[in-house]
């Protein structure tokens, strides 16, 4: 979060629960990456998590009398996030849920020959690129809910194991067990299916107009493309401590992160701006 000390988070906590708006929308600004980032991989397209991150973000805001420092501020706001993904229920994938033995059938067996142009003249590479992403993020939906939850707190934001067990109410040591086993499996599933990240049989460029007609990617719409990528780095300061546990790092280079929409941030400063934050705020 900025690289801020913990010590300047509290002060920045203790202002902004004092009603200090600045304060607050530093402390916004700092995590909202994170909870985005977090909200994506856990559900899948960019729609979900933005819905998800305002309700987090927003969780977050009402909440803040709550933090007493006995972690740091980024690690509560994840306790905060985690807590609320592995319930969320609103997402396209919990009413529609996938599994590694169908999503290899469909790489495997779908019909894509005959599937007529649905590009609208937006070029063909620009399209697999987006279905790449698209595909790789969609993938970790066949995990089940904690499983996906600890692939991505371990792979992406590589956050220590003692915090992430912790955040998951589970031993440092079952953490990375499971970590381990749930990446294996993950580069077992590219290595068999995915010709971008592993010797899979998958070709995105011939899989674009069979993903439009599922509704996998929209041309019009190229939520990856338009993202803006930005270095894990810059929104962390949980200590990337991770130990070492396999030498698969490369299989999951598709984990990049993104700035938050401008549209979440619009959301959030407008709730930010209205009556009914000030009535919250003299509660």
């Amino acid at each position: 979060m900025n690289k801020k000390t913990n010590e300047e988070l509290q002060i920045l906590v203790g202002k902004a629960t004092a009603g200090d708006k600045a304060a607050l929308e530093t402390l916004v600004a700092g995590v909202q990456d994170i909870v985005f980032n977090l909200s994506l991989r856990m559900l899948g397209t960019f729609q979900d998590a933005e819905d998800a991150t305002q309700d987090i973000l927003l969780k977050m805001i009402t909440h803040l009398s709550s933090f007493r420092g006995d972690s740091s501020f980024t690690t509560w706001v994840f306790r905060i996030a985690v807590n609320h993904l592995k319930n969320y229920k609103k997402h396209m994938f919990a009413r529609y849920p996938l599994s590694f033995a169908y999503y290899g059938d469909d790489i495997e067996n779908a019909k894509i020959q005959d599937v007529p142009d649905f590009t609208q003249n937006v070029e063909k590479d620009i399209l697999a690129e987006e279905l790449k992403m698209s595909c790789t993020n969609v993938m970790l939906q066949c995990l089940d809910v904690e499983s996906r939850c600890i692939f991505i707190l371990g792979t992406m934001f590589k956050i220590d194991s003692r915090i992430a067990g912790d955040l998951l109410g589970i031993t440092p040591e079952a953490y990375r067990k499971r970590l381990s086993r749930i990446r294996k499996k993950m580069a077992d599933f590219l290595s068999q299916y995915c010709g971008e990240y592993g010797g899979g049989r998958c070709k995105c460029k011939d899989r674009v107009n069979y993903a439009i007609q599922s509704h996998r990617i929209n041309p019009q719409q190229l939520d990856y493309k338009t993202a803006v990528e930005i270095p894990v780095s810059t929104m962390m300061d949980v200590k990337n401590a991770m130990e070492d546990i396999d030498d698969l790092s490369q299989d999951f280079s598709f984990c990049k992160p993104y700035q938050s929409p401008e549209h979440t941030k619009y959301l959030i400063q407008e709730f930010l701006d209205s009556t009914q934050f000030s009535i919250i705020q003299k509660a």
